[in-house]
């Protein structure tokens, strides 16, 4: 699987709307429950709860780092940030879906901040890499914050401009809407979960983020 992601994943121009691939309206299936915590994966969700999508790299590890935080309810990785309707993985692994990796996050804002869940995503992956992280090469990888409320947009903003006073190279990080989130292929969920040894491409820069606050 690992070698799919390496072959099929080179570093290429994003598609347009016109230039990527035709979606289907097959939409994947995945468990109702999350592996971890048991918690519903499906919509719809408490009205209380906030989402956030976040793009670091390969979801595998991308997505432990967040379900282990407090005040977390569920996460899910898919698809985000491109054009073609519901992709499957090997579509996204071309580079002609526009897509990203990336994990929702549903959380309690009244258990955890958003500033929480920022310190984690800057701190967990290189935001300096473009189209990749460290061998993982590909516009499924680069790094991307979007946002499913507009009172989330300042902080996401904020919290760049105080990292990136702290890193030598520029972020390369995407601030966007989120648009529609299309899930991965079940294996894909809680995936290092269910295969404790597999493999996670989390490195960070070394340079902790503080907790930013508007």
């Amino acid at each position: 699987m690992r070698l799919l992601r390496m072959v099929m994943g080179r570093s290429m121009p994003m598609p347009t709307a016109e230039t990527a691939m035709k979606g289907s309206d097959v939409v994947l299936k995945v468990a109702s429950k999350h592996a971890v915590n048991g918690n519903p994966t499906r919509e719809p969700f408490d009205p209380t709860f906030h989402l956030m999508v976040f793009g670091l790299g390969c979801f595998w590890g991308a997505e432990r780092v967040f379900w282990k935080k407090s005040g977390v309810f569920s996460t899910q990785v898919g698809y985000a940030g491109g054009f073609t309707k519901n992709p499957t993985y090997e579509q996204v692994c071309t580079g002609n879906t526009g897509h990203n990796e990336v994990v929702r996050v549903v959380y309690d804002p009244n258990e955890v901040a958003l500033s929480d869940l920022l310190k984690i995503f800057w701190e967990a992956h290189d935001p300096t890499q473009g189209m990749r992280q460290g061998n993982d090469v590909g516009t499924q990888y680069r790094s991307g914050l979007y946002y499913t409320r507009e009172d989330q947009k300042p902080l996401l903003e904020k919290s760049k401009e105080v990292y990136q006073n702290l890193l030598s190279k520029p972020i390369t990080t995407e601030i966007l809407p989120a648009g529609p989130f299309y899930y991965a292929e079940d294996y894909h969920q809680q995936y290092l979960h269910k295969n404790p040894g597999g493999y996670c491409s989390m490195r960070g820069t070394g340079v902790a983020c503080p907790k930013v606050e508007l």
